[in-house]
């Protein structure tokens, strides 16, 4: 369990730190929320990698993903934060 804890923990800060990079603009983040980030990028990703590929079916349609579908579901997760963000600010 501890094992699985320290892996999200650094493919959290790659996925997040590769997504803040390939998403132009500013992002006001710490280290604690591009790992946030990174995190919920990898169930993302892993959730669109089930829809598509239809595997890992005895797991569940919520798990982690690989380097590569965590950067895809961080990027996404960077955009729907920025989009919830800008709509917020200007309503008021």
């Amino acid at each position: 369990m501890l094992m699985f804890i320290l892996t999200l923990i650094v493919i959290g800060a790659i996925a997040g730190f590769v997504a803040r990079l390939l998403v132009p603009g500013r992002d006001p983040m710490g280290i604690v929320a591009t790992i946030v980030l990174g995190i919920v990028g990898s169930f993302i990703g892993g959730f669109l990698g089930y829809l598509v590929m239809g595997k890992d079916i005895q797991e569940g349609a919520l798990q982690p993903s690989g380097i590569l579908g965590s950067i895809i579901g961080a990027v996404v997760a960077l955009l729907i934060y920025r989009a919830a963000t800008s709509r917020r600010g200007s309503l008021v």
